[in-house]
């Protein structure tokens, strides 16, 4: 069995808590979580990738074990997001890696690519935005309303977001099996959630979410110039991120691979194998 470790970081005087596996000499793959869980959602394909590959997975300051400063004390953005992973990849002495980003993932690992277009050999995206094609109405409304509104009832509309109903929903929305789905995913998530001050760091990086679409045009451009590979494996029946946030890559990275697959919005709790064997099989053809 591939030994996993747990680890933690000082960065900027915060804690960053990673997990991590495999040959210390090995290729990087860097896993970047989504909202509103934490590298515990990779807790299962770390050791499945860790054999032929060097795996990193950081939880984002404010999620899992990491340090979680009040909004008083740190700016939660996607660009503070970023600014840290990048100084915890320096720690690290990793300068290349191919980055697998879910959800929040896909901006912080935009960021990163955009600050340094070499340090970045491949991209995996499960659900993880570079388009406007892809946001489902229903969910996006009133996030996009209160980043252009900004007020406290559009702020305030957006707590129903971190109550259990919500969350458990994430998981097992778009799974034709929601038996499949280890509760204890979002039991986890759930406990964090409700530590103090949670509410406000949350309700931050929704509000400041709107911000990553400028970005976009940035990384197309970076897409189409560095040729960088690009595995789009997605959950199809996802109601955040929809299938055609997936096939959009190929505007821009027409060699692209797109694989949708019959699951919702956390496909590695329901999808784990084919999710690996793809991801596998994939960099084995790049090798």
């Amino acid at each position: 069995m591939v030994a996993v470790h747990h680890r933690t970081v000082s960065v900027d005087g915060h804690d960053v808590f990673y997990r991590e596996a495999g040959p210390a000499d090995a290729p990087v793959l860097l896993l970047l979580h989504g909202y509103p869980s934490s590298s515990h959602m990779f807790r299962h394909l770390i050791p499945a990738l860790a054999d032929r590959y060097r795996v990193v997975a950081p939880d984002h300051l404010g999620f899992g074990r990491s340090s979680a400063p009040s909004t008083d004390e740190f700016d939660y953005t996607f660009e503070a997001l970023a600014a840290v992973t990048g100084r915890f990849l320096s720690t690290l002495g990793i300068e290349r890696y191919t980055v697998y980003v879910q959800d929040y993932g896909a901006p912080i690992g935009w960021r990163l690519a955009l600050a340094d277009p070499a340090a970045v050999t491949g991209v995996i995206t499960q659900n993880g935005n570079a388009y406007e094609d892809g946001f489902v109405p229903s969910f996006w409304d009133g996030i996009w309303a209160d980043g252009a509104e900004r007020t406290g009832e559009t702020r305030d509309a957006l707590r129903p977001a971190l109550g259990r109903e919500a969350v458990e929903w994430q998981y097992t929305h778009g799974v034709s099996d929601p038996t499949t789905v280890d509760p204890d995913a979002w039991e986890h998530d759930l406990a964090l959630l409700a530590r103090p001050g949670q509410d406000d760091v949350q309700l931050d990086l929704f509000r400041d979410y709107a911000t990553n679409r400028a970005l976009y045009p940035a990384v197309h451009d970076w897409l189409r110039t560095s040729g960088v590979p690009v595995l789009a494996i997605w959950g199809r029946n996802d109601e955040i991120f929809a299938a055609a946030g997936a096939s959009a890559f190929l505007e821009d990275s027409p060699e692209a691979r797109v694989e949708l697959v019959d699951g919702g919005h956390f496909l590695l709790e329901s999808h784990l194998d084919e999710v690996a064997g793809t991801i596998r099989d994939w960099l084995a053809d790049r090798a």
